[in-house]
């Protein structure tokens, strides 16, 4: 589990500085129009957002409420992968070593 911890932190990491980089010095709608323009950064995009879509689908199994659920799902829509690190760090976490709990969570 530590090194599921480890992997999900430095994830969390790489993830924060990534997209404090892209605030500071990247222009969303001037590249994000250019990746739309090209057929792979249009397939990129849907390949990410089916897998945020997934993962979405874990939390909404995962938690009980559904505030968490919808805040949770906002979150991984928004700022992608960085959600997915963080939600992972925080259930392994919760689980206390209980790969069971973490993986049911609230249904364990």
């Amino acid at each position: 589990m530590n090194i599921a911890k480890t992997i999900s932190l430095l994830g969390l990491v790489a993830m924060t500085i990534a997209i404090l980089y892209a605030f500071a010095f990247g222009n969303f709608a001037v590249e994000g129009a250019w990746i739309t323009s090209h057929p792979w950064g249009i397939v990129s995009l849907v390949d990410l957002y089916v897998g945020f879509t997934l993962f979405s689908l874990w939390i909404v199994y995962r938690e009980k409420s559904l505030l968490a659920k919808v805040v949770w799902i906002v979150l991984m829509m928004v700022l992608g992968n960085w959600t997915a690190a963080l939600y992972v760090l925080l259930a392994l976490n919760a689980s206390r070593g209980d790969w069971k709990k973490f993986w049911l969570g609230a249904r364990a």
